[in-house]
């Protein structure tokens, strides 16, 4: 993850809970650390059904909800965490954002609607944002290739990385799809 200051912004609060949900285990994870350091008691759920069980005994402060889940619709957790507790502040994200996504999400009581790759410090502004204000907004945007990859592994991750309907969905070719996917791969490799 990316930082936009100097050094994490660590938060201070009575409650710090916070639950990421994100059917992508690795990121949900990784996020989970991130804010982690800058001050929250993070856990993780990879289905909108362990996310449900989660609000139901421990409603959080604060949550992250990824929009698209492979068993249902992040929106439904808002609602949910909204009724169970009416202070949390949520935030969603998506790699499928979109005006009228960003205005069901508010409209259901997110605070605020990020696409997908936002990094920690991103989440914590919005978290953190006055209420009734906006956060501020990012110093520096994705490149578009980072924001295509994180569209294609969102799309991948929800087609259980089913390349057929992964391209049917991206409406590319199966082909063109499988030589990003590898490319990316050798990338990592090679960098990792």
């Amino acid at each position: 993850m990316s930082s936009n200051h100097d050094s994490p912004s660590v938060v201070r609060s009575e409650d710090m809970s916070l639950l990421i949900v994100d059917d992508d285990e690795v990121f949900a994870s990784r996020l989970a650390k991130a804010l982690q350091a800058r001050g929250f008691d993070a856990s993780t759920a990879t289905s909108r059904k362990a996310a449900l069980d989660r609000l139901s005994t421990s409603p959080p402060a604060f949550a992250v909800f990824d929009l698209r889940l492979q068993d249902g619709n992040g929106i439904d957790l808002v609602e949910a965490l909204r009724r169970l507790r009416p202070d949390a502040r949520c935030v969603m994200l998506s790699g499928y954002g979109n005006i009228a996504t960003a205005v069901s999400a508010a409209k259901h009581g997110a605070i605020d609607f990020l696409a997908k790759p936002a990094d920690a410090d991103q989440i914590v502004d919005a978290l953190r944002a006055p209420k009734g204000r906006m956060p501020p907004p990012p110093d520096s945007i994705a490149p578009p290739r980072e924001v295509r990859l994180a569209h294609i592994q969102d799309v991948l991750a929800h087609c259980d990385n089913n390349l057929s309907a992964a391209a049917r969905q991206l409406g590319m070719h199966r082909r063109t799809l499988q030589r990003i996917v590898r490319r990316e791969e050798s990338r990592e490799t090679a960098d990792g």
